[in-house]
């Protein structure tokens, strides 16, 4: 495998868990985000995830450190450019991404491939934002990274063999198990797992049943590990609703027609763990 150091944009609950994945691999990390106090609480995260694992007997306060000291940070986009992969997982938007992709296309050294995290946005789009467009391609992790194994790997029309075999080691070299998709809105997961939130959501809209009864009825019936509102909470109700906003557009199909309720929620702030307040209460 030729990559060796990973640049990664967005110091958030996902690109804060690829640097801790990426490091603990013996990669050289450099963790970019727009200001020191995002940057701060992403390397707060990641010691406390490695806390849990020393906690556990799985590593210890020795492998704990050397995971650290290969994660270096930035505030700038252009001490990315001469790293071997960027991973880009800032907030799912759209004109953001674009931009970014465009930005690192003229930082980076030829050779960097350019993947994104994102978990429903057009990577045909992002690789036509290049001047490498064979050299884009899309690598969406799981939340929590740490945790979860799947990565699931999608071909932009334009991404190459090489790329693509390129980041189905890397993947499988930190310890995840790369899945192939191709570029369509939501891929596979959130193609399938947005509509099952979003009706959900619904349920709980129209009447049905409470949160925690739906919840139930999913993890007992049909052996869910986590209902689909507790889910939702998790992932962030911000995302799931652009998700699903994307799906509808991309297909032009009322089935993904949001919830009011998620839309609703939504506008109130009420976003999930990150805000204290979702279908759950968690002050």
């Amino acid at each position: 495998m030729q990559i060796k150091t990973v640049g990664v944009v967005g110091a958030g609950t996902m690109g804060n868990g690829i640097a801790q994945v990426c490091a603990s691999a013996n990669l050289d990390v450099i963790l970019m985000d727009l200001g020191d106090n995002q940057i701060e609480k992403g390397i707060i995260t990641i010691s406390g995830s490695l806390d849990r694992l020393i906690k556990k007997e799985k590593i210890t306060a020795d492998d704990k450190q050397k995971v650290l000291s290969r994660v270096s940070t930035t505030t700038s986009l252009e001490s990315l450019a001469n790293v071997d992969i960027v991973i880009e997982a800032a907030t799912e938007n759209e004109a953001l991404k674009l931009e970014l992709f465009g930005q690192l296309d003229k930082i980076c050294k030829k050779e960097t491939i350019l993947a994104s995290n994102t978990s429903s946005i057009s990577l045909t789009r992002l690789a036509a934002a290049t001047q490498r467009p064979a050299q884009v391609i899309g690598m969406h992790f799981m939340n929590p990274v740490p945790v979860m194994t799947l990565a699931e790997i999608i071909r932009a029309i334009q991404t190459n063999d090489k790329t693509y075999q390129q980041v189905h080691e890397l993947s499988e070299f930190i310890g995840k198990i790369p899945v192939e998709v191709n570029d369509s809105p939501g891929f596979v997961s959130n193609r399938i797992l947005m509509p099952m939130i979003n009706e959900a959501a619904f349920t709980l809209h129209e009447g049905i049943a409470t949160a925690e009864a739906i919840d139930e009825v999913m993890k007992l019936g049909m052996a869910h590990p986590m209902g689909p509102l507790m889910l939702a909470d998790l992932i962030g109700l911000d995302t799931c609703l652009s998700i699903i906003k994307i799906l509808h557009d991309g297909f032009a199909d009322s089935k993904y027609r949001p919830c009011p309720l998620l839309q609703q929620m939504v506008d109130a702030g009420y976003l999930g763990r990150k805000s204290g307040r979702g279908f759950y209460d968690y002050t």
